[in-house]
């Protein structure tokens, strides 16, 4: 019985032998490794730094963007039972030190010469850091001795088998379920980022739920894109598809991925909400691009396909006509939509945070199941997901079999299970303050299961919105219908302790160019109609349409266009593309507080 994930990586290099286990592409490439490959590479590898001094329980480093260095080095750490510390690319040089010190990694695997260059910035910050280990070592002073490079590093590794064949498989049997396996660094908007401890047996209790929920098996095909330092790409999408025996491709990067999907045509996607948003307010957008029929015909369409998804979610006998309708809506609009996605997916995941209901009903009319679900880092990535053969739109679903679910008096979703990890490094108070006293950990979020048990999220604990007034708001109801329209990218209610609600505002400029021609406003490029008035009513417009779907205290007031595009390099985002809240409050505090009056601000 596997008892870890090197065994289980191990059984599965020796069932699939020669077949391909994973592709990565690089400058146009796609570059494969079978998974006998795959294994013998991660051996090398994690030899390689048995023979550096690593030993079980030991922490290694990893800062890199996806590439199949990445997941040869993870499986080889993971082989010899060291404890893998994935670090963000974008994170700052002070940030790299602090984790690093803080892990006490002994040996740190960089990319490329940025990387090397804030391990090598920060080593007075890493007492117990022996090496550092070059993926891409062009353009890096190899001279100094703390530098190695990845290749030799598995050369080292083909010695140490060549003197003790068996060792590597010997230190893999060796790991037991409860020994930790990586540690993840939330990103928090505040303060030092809190290690996660996560253990083996954390991980195998996900993969096992949802290899329950016979999610995937060794026929998919994946395309990934989201990071492998981010837990849920790693735990949902790296392991499980080792577990499973999907053959994965690693998209370039994010500007590559809707052509690498229709070169490798996936079946399965893992996503965050957010890419599923963009990829409605683009169609949506060139939808109102089409002459006035064609626009009729794509609204007639989308108004069957919601008929379709809901009576398909519900269960129902579909009528004769609504299938005919559907049968030619699909083949004039959802059809495309599929076409886009390689004309293969069967699902896509939409998890961690709301996804409006057009949206699912969107997709699953283009016959795209979109699977949403909800988890955090403690709990090592998924705690609900809905499942392809029983589902509600709108919610996160039921809870995986390895955790249960439950609610606080004041509406906080506590969790407990094997998933859930023990408590963060070298952290007590803090891991003392995320669990109740009866050990459910406390996840910060605000929700509630329904008679059916679903569960629905209704907005951050931190984040909800107490206006002077005594009034409870959760700001992301509100967000999530003003995404909705094409034209708002990012938006940020604001208005804790304050008389009224008020917003900033990215804004898509595509659209906005698009609403500009309409109405014969002259520009010479996007950004610049940020500024005009003409086109500020526009923007009006829109918000009073949609502040006539809120209750007055929850309608925006006023409002700010902030002109860069809010990212994960500028700050404002997480990876998952989520906004940092506290973090562009405090970035843009002059101009939320110019909305106030002065003694509000």
């Amino acid at each position: 019985m596997n008892q870890n994930l090197g065994q289980i990586f191990r059984s599965q290099s020796q069932k699939f032998g020669k077949r391909l286990a994973v592709e990565k592409r690089m400058n146009g490439v796609w570059h494969g490794m079978s998974w006998e490959e795959y294994y013998n590479q991660a051996k090398q590898l994690g030899l390689g730094l048995y023979s550096l001094g690593i030993r079980k329980g030991e922490r290694v480093s990893i800062l890199s963007q996806n590439r199949l260095e990445w997941i040869v080095a993870d499986m080889g750490i993971l082989g010899i039972g060291g404890v893998t510390i994935p670090i963000y690319p974008t994170v700052p040089a002070e940030e790299v030190g602090y984790i690093n010190g803080n892990s006490d990694a002994r040996v740190y695997i960089a990319e490329d010469k940025t990387a090397v260059k804030h391990g090598l910035e920060t080593l007075k910050d890493c007492p117990e850091l022996k090496k550092i280990v070059i993926i891409n070592t062009k353009e890096v002073d190899m001279s100094n001795p703390m530098l190695m490079s990845f290749e030799d590093l598995k050369i080292l590794g083909q010695k140490v088998e060549a003197q003790q064949p068996g060792l590597f498989e010997q230190l893999t049997d060796a790991v037991k379920p409860e020994d930790l396996a990586t540690f993840v660094y939330t990103s928090g908007t505040t303060g030092h980022p809190k290690g996660a401890m996560i253990t083996h047996k954390n991980v195998l209790a996900v993969i096992s739920a949802l290899d329950e929920m016979h999610w995937a098996d060794e026929n998919d095909v994946a395309v990934a894109f989201l990071p492998l330092c981010h837990v849920f790409q790693r735990v949902a999408g790296h392991f499980f598809a080792m577990r499973a025996g999907i053959y994965t491709h690693y998209s370039e990067d994010f500007n590559s991925i809707v052509e690498d999907i229709q070169t490798k045509r996936p079946t399965v996607l893992l996503a965050v909400p957010r890419v599923c948003e963009k990829v409605y307010a683009k169609i949506l957008g060139q939808a109102k691009q089409e002459a006035p029929w064609k626009q009729a015909v794509f609204n007639w369409a989308v108004g069957i396909g919601a008929r379709y998804s809901q009576l398909k979610e519900q269960k129902k006998v579909i009528p004769p006509l609504l299938q005919l309708e559907y049968r030619l809506a699909y083949k004039m609009v959802f059809q495309k939509l599929r076409g886009a996605l390689g004309g293969r997916v069967r699902w896509m995941v939409a998890a961690g945070a709301p996804l409006a209901r057009e949206i699912a009903d969107f997709f699953n009319a283009a016959q795209v199941f979109l699977i949403e679900g909800y988890g955090m880092t403690e709990c090592s990535a998924p705690a609900t997901l809905n499942r392809l053969d029983e589902y509600k739109f709108g919610t996160a679903g039921k809870p995986l079999s390895c955790n249960q679910i439950k609610i606080a008096a004041d509406g906080e979703i506590l969790i407990k299970g094997d998933n859930v990890i023990q408590g963060y490094w070298k952290m007590p108070e803090q891991t003392k303050e995320a669990f109740t006293s009866d050990g459910w950990l406390m996840s910060g979020d605000i929700g509630y299961l329904d008679k059916d048990g679903y569960l629905l999220i209704t907005d951050r604990k931190k984040d909800l919105i107490i206006t002077a007034g005594g009034k409870n708001i959760a700001p992301q109801n509100i967000e999530n219908l003003f995404k909705q329209d094409p034209l708002f990218e990012q938006v940020v209610v604001i208005g804790d302790r304050r008389q009224y609600l008020v917003a900033l505002f990215n804004l898509n400029q595509e659209e906005s160019a698009r609403l500009a021609k309409e109405a014969n406003i002259a520009f010479a490029a996007p950004e610049d109609l940020f500024e005009m008035d003409a086109f500020k009513r526009i923007v009006d417009s829109h918000m009073d349409k949609l502040n006539d779907k809120l209750a007055r205290v929850e309608t925006i007031k006023y409002y700010r266009i902030v002109k860069n595009t809010f990212s994960e390099a500028t700050g404002e985002l997480t990876p998952s593309l989520k906004v940092k809240r506290k973090f562009v409050m405090g970035k843009y505090k002059d101009m939320i507080d110019g909305m106030y009056p002065a003694g509000e601000a």
